[in-house]
């Protein structure tokens, strides 16, 4: 094992139980897979559900992919946040937004922040910088098209951090 520090990525949506908790699972899948030295976390903007896991959609539609949800548990995105990790990933622009005035506020309290900010479909070729849909009021559809995206986005992602993040 590498002695360096991992690269920290965080997967951000609104209330941390459908769209960011499904990107953590995926993109951590797909880095481990390539066996990058890096850590992947998520947290919502919004403080709806702290310490509840997963919509329950959410992990059913993932397991039937192969990624387990159910020892997540969701959490705030805090100002720490901005210099605990390197990357902070929105799922859409709504998330983007909140996090960039939480990022202003992590900016007045600690000057210089670790993190850099973007969307999680940045470097997404099939989804060139598209929101992922929030699927908490739809139907199945929303869920399989989140996970999707969640693919598509972590993949293009993972070759980004192969040039960039040393291997395990």
């Amino acid at each position: 094992m590498s002695s360096r520090t991992p690269y920290k990525v965080l997967c951000v949506c609104l209330g941390n139980i459908c769209r960011s908790p499904t990107a953590e699972v995926v993109l951590r899948h797909y880095c481990d897979e390539q066996q990058l030295n890096i850590v992947v976390d998520s947290a919502g903007t919004s403080n709806y559900h702290p310490g509840k896991a997963p919509d329950l959609r959410s992990q059913q539609h993932a397991l039937k992919r192969g990624y387990d949800l159910s020892t997540l548990r969701a959490r705030q995105l805090t100002t720490h946040d901005f210099i605990d990790y390197d990357l902070i990933l929105a799922m859409d622009l709504e998330n983007l937004s909140n996090i960039q005035n939480i990022q202003r506020l992590a900016e007045t309290e600690f000057g210089h922040l670790r993190a850099r900010v973007a969307l999680m479909s940045e470097h997404d070729q099939d989804y060139p910088q598209q929101a992922l849909p929030d699927p908490y009021y739809g139907e199945a559809d929303g869920f399989e098209r989140v996970l999707d995206q969640c693919e598509s986005s972590s993949q293009a992602w993972v070759e980004i951090f192969k040039q960039n993040v040393h291997k395990v």
